[in-house]
């Protein structure tokens, strides 16, 4: 079974090291973002290894962010996130308080 679901792209990736990421484009077929209180990509995959499923670009799948401006019912309206390194965290940079 294929769906098609309409969700925000993930336009840039700036994390090398995880292995959704080749030419600094994430290719999960969907990531999550947040632990509720921070924006992190849930879905980083520290490795050595990156996946050869290039095909398609990520999505964002869900977000547990509620303190963002973004965030409607768990899920992303934002036009397009970047994700990329918030201090130490690895996190979406289109994060905007409410």
């Amino acid at each position: 079974m294929k769906m098609t679901i309409d969700m925000p792209p993930v336009t840039a990736c700036s994390v090398s090291a995880c292995a959704y990421n080749v030419d600094e484009r994430c290719h999960a077929r969907a990531i999550t973002v947040g632990d509720g209180a921070h924006p992190g990509c849930d879905t980083f995959l520290g490795a050595l290894k990156h996946t050869h499923q290039t095909e398609h670009d990520a999505g964002v799948g869900a977000c547990k962010v509620t303190g963002c401006a973004h965030n409607r019912d768990f899920e992303c309206m934002a036009d397009a996130i970047s994700v990329g390194h918030a201090g130490k965290r690895v996190s979406c940079l289109a994060f905007e308080s409410r």
